[in-house]
């Protein structure tokens, strides 16, 4: 099987996994939110998903700003860029950096 095929279905699966996993933190930290808000209850048992959650939040965050302040160099809107990479995470960055997408310009 071709390597460039393979890279292909593995980034593709992990980007999809990764947009949903993000989603869902999203989805938790909003129920956190309104659990404080409204005196609600979380069973403490959840802290320790809290806690990955945050640190997969901050590491996308962090990478979604690395990517828009590099996307004008490869010509991408920086926003959007930065929206798709802070969903995918570190695949968003492989590809602006990816030296075969770079030499296509």
């Amino acid at each position: 099987m071709n390597l460039k095929l393979i890279k292909r279905n593995i980034f593709t699966t992990v980007k999809l996994i990764s947009t949903v996993l993000i989603t869902s933190a999203i989805g938790l930290e909003s129920w956190n939110i309104y659990a404080l808000i409204t005196n609600s209850n979380i069973p403490s048992s959840l802290n320790p998903i809290f806690w990955i959650e945050r640190f997969a939040m901050t590491c996308h965050f962090t990478l979604g700003i690395i990517a828009a302040f590099y996307a004008p160099s490869r010509k991408k809107m920086p926003m959007q860029y930065a929206t798709y990479t802070f969903f995918v995470g570190t695949i968003g960055l492989l590809e602006l950096f990816d030296r075969d997408d770079a030499s296509k310009s």
